[in-house]
């Protein structure tokens, strides 16, 4: 397994179904299956490898030594696209690599609640996909604007750091620009985009306060805006968005958010009985009564809303993993892991 090219490396790690790919000095190169990491060969790898396989991915690599990491889309042999991230530790380079579908996949084929269907039929207003890193934010995004790609005769631009799933312009116009290449940041693109004649918007990551308030006020100005956010939950989504502002300024964004928050995404990927991974969900779609609890600051009890919203399409963590055990999808063991209440999830499940 010694120097073998980088591309090499990808094409065994996508035929051993991994989703990252990590090169670090002292270890072997090690790939991520189902979660898992694991060796790709037994050769520790030493830092001048290392650097090797980082000045191979990118022609930029002399900024590291200034900036410290690196984030860009690599494109190798046979459709395969990879989102890298090379940083410096102690001296040297690493690297991590996450590999992209060869291809966007369907709406239906992900795994997602009946009420995500309606997302790429909504008008205007703010829809949140949160989870962690790796949860598949940017697939089930990737999918939905895909669909409106393919339905509707929109102007779709995206704001990615780096541009990940590259789309085939259908009905729609698709213009996706990367931070840092196409664009200074999210927020020069962001007030860019709104003088350029857009319907849909894609934020790779709301993480600044001046990103979170470009975003509201693009959902607000009639388009719709779809983001990523770090958050567990609705619940926390709400109050991750809040609490990004001054004291002062809260109940005037609760009172914007109420009326432009349209829904949240939560998912999580957890460990599917016989290998491979399976999608648990939390939607909630904004009713009345959560716009009220929004506008209200009573954030804990949407939660409640969300569990009882079935109606609208609401479903709340614990009750998609309540389905995917009695489905037999998931152990009894990674149900209460992954839980947020693991007595609600014994109690209601028979497998308990």
């Amino acid at each position: 397994m010694e120097n073998l090219p980088v591309s090499s490396i990808v094409e065994n790690a996508v035929a051993a179904h991994a989703s990252d790919v990590l090169f670090s000095a002292g270890v072997p190169v090690r790939i991520r299956v189902d979660g898992s990491l694991a060796d790709f060969g037994d050769h520790p790898l030493v830092p001048e490898e290392c650097e090797g396989y980082a000045r191979a991915l990118s022609p930029d690599y002399g900024k590291i030594a200034e900036i410290g990491e690196l984030d860009f889309a690599v494109d190798f042999p046979g459709g395969i696209r990879c989102r890298v991230n090379l940083f410096r530790r102690r001296g040297g380079v690493s690297t991590a690599l996450r590999i992209l579908g060869r291809r966007i996949p369907e709406l239906s084929e992900l795994g997602l609640p009946p009420a995500v269907m309606q997302f790429p039929e909504l008008g205007h207003g703010l829809v949140l996909v949160t989870g962690e890193t790796g949860s598949g934010k940017s697939t089930t995004l990737a999918s939905i604007l895909n669909r409106i790609n393919h339905t509707h005769r929109e102007h779709i631009i995206t704001l990615e750091d780096p541009v990940e799933y590259v789309y085939r312009a259908d009905k729609c116009v698709i213009d996706q620009r990367e931070v840092g290449r196409d664009t200074r940041s999210y927020e020069d693109g962001l007030s860019a985009a709104l003088r350029e004649d857009p319907d849909v918007i894609l934020i790779g990551e709301m993480r600044r306060l001046s990103t979170i308030e470009a975003a509201l006020t693009a959902a607000e100005t009639g388009h719709l805006v779809f983001a990523t956010l770090h958050a567990a939950s609705a619940p926390d989504a709400v109050d991750r968005i809040v609490l990004a502002f001054p004291e002062g300024l809260q109940a005037q964004v609760r009172l914007q958010l109420s009326m432009m928050l349209k829904a949240v995404l939560c998912q999580q990927l957890l460990p599917r009985c016989g290998g491979g991974r399976v999608l648990a969900c939390e939607v909630m779609m904004v009713n009345g009564a959560i716009r009220s609890l929004i506008r209200e600051a009573k954030t804990p009890q949407i939660a409640n809303a969300v569990a009882t919203g079935a109606q609208e399409g609401s479903i709340s963590m614990d009750n998609s993993i309540i389905r995917l055990l009695h489905e037999q999808l998931i152990s009894p063991e990674t149900a209460r892991s992954a839980a947020r209440n693991p007595d609600y999830v014994c109690k209601l499940s028979r497998f308990a």
